[in-house]
């Protein structure tokens, strides 16, 4: 369970940070307890920030003072957190797609932090956060092929998987993913990610079916 972050990175974000969980899950494509508790949350975030006030909030703006120390404009290459918060403000709500999925939602707007889910059967370890390299691209999941060169990116041995803007379909989760690994991405630093990789290993355990004792949790800084 090898998990890096690179140096290039860590120069332009020093206190970035990664919360990583892994589990054997089920997936089910809705859980209405699930979502009890994210229309919870989406109603206390409408109630306490204004839709111009996002950048202000400190996880959102240390991403998008990264990406633009990678030379990347943050409100064209959105980070995936900012990009939910504004869906809540503009009234559009979430999508629901699975029990996985909705679960790295609520994770994300409790933590504002991005956050990313990926089926482990897709990918090899080390893992590694870095930067996107000339010439790397991949679809984006709903999306056109997305250019990663300067985005901070995932990548294992087969090449990239994953980054805060937009994930690639390789990994994706499915009701078929058995084993699931949720990172939470944090350019802001560690303060409060083992609180929140603990949040994310109980809500797998309510509703994705995964045993306590099999889960595994790390913090990578």
């Amino acid at each position: 369970m090898e998990i890096i972050i690179d140096r290039q990175l860590k120069i332009v974000a020093p206190r970035l940070a990664l919360g990583a969980i892994l589990a054997p899950v089920e997936v089910t494509k809705r859980d209405p307890s699930l979502w009890s508790e994210i229309d919870t949350r989406i109603g206390a975030i409408m109630a306490s920030i204004k839709l111009e006030a996002i950048c202000d909030l400190q996880q959102i703006k240390a991403i998008r003072d990264a990406y633009r120390s990678l030379g990347k404009d943050p409100s064209r290459y959105r980070a995936s957190q900012e990009a939910l918060f504004r869906r809540i403000l503009q009234g559009k709500g979430l999508f629901r797609i699975n029990t996985v999925v909705d679960i790295n939602n609520l994770v994300s707007l409790e933590s504002v932090h991005s956050v990313g889910s990926y089926d482990l059967s897709q990918l090899d370890f080390p893992i590694t956060f870095r930067v996107g390299r000339k010439g790397e691209v991949y679809k984006g999941i709903g999306k056109e092929s997305i250019n990663l060169e300067g985005l901070p990116i995932l990548a294992d041995g087969n090449g990239p998987f994953g980054s805060p803007t937009s994930d690639s379909e390789r990994a994706m989760i499915t009701t078929n993913t058995r084993q699931v690994m949720i990172l939470i991405i944090a350019f802001s630093g560690p303060d409060g990610l083992h609180t929140h990789t603990h949040r994310a290993a109980q809500l797998l355990s309510r509703f994705a079916k995964a045993q306590s004792d099999a889960v595994r949790q790390l913090v990578v800084d």
